[in-house]
């Protein structure tokens, strides 16, 4: 099965995507948008960068657990990884967005 992104809406009201690796496993969400326009140029936006290996940047979060960030060309994060064990986990989940991404379909949970 190959990735896909969800398009979802949250128990706030605000418009999300997450994309789901082959293994149904999330590999990346984003923030959450008033608008559903928003969260479809956020997935425009994940499948432009997700190519650019430039474009990720491996953090640690406050708890010591690495994630990665994907930033769009003017620096802004469009999407955040869940935590990782590893940073070599967290890169593995790098290459996983950068192979589904560009390609992946859109299921569209809001219509």
């Amino acid at each position: 099965m190959a990735g896909k992104f969800e398009l979802y809406k949250d128990k706030a009201g605000e418009f999300r995507f997450r994309l789901k690796a082959g293994n149904g496993e999330n590999i990346l969400s984003g923030e959450g948008y008033k608008d559903k326009s928003g969260a479809e140029n956020g997935i425009a936006s994940v499948r432009k960068n997700a190519g650019d290996k430039s474009r990720f940047e491996v953090k640690e979060s406050t708890s010591g657990k690495p994630y990665f960030v994907l930033k769009a060309a003017n620096h802004q994060v469009i999407g955040q990884s869940q935590m990782y064990e590893s940073t070599a986990s967290a890169e593995n989940g790098i290459a996983s967005v950068m192979k589904n991404a560009p390609d992946a379909a859109i299921d569209d949970q809001t219509a």
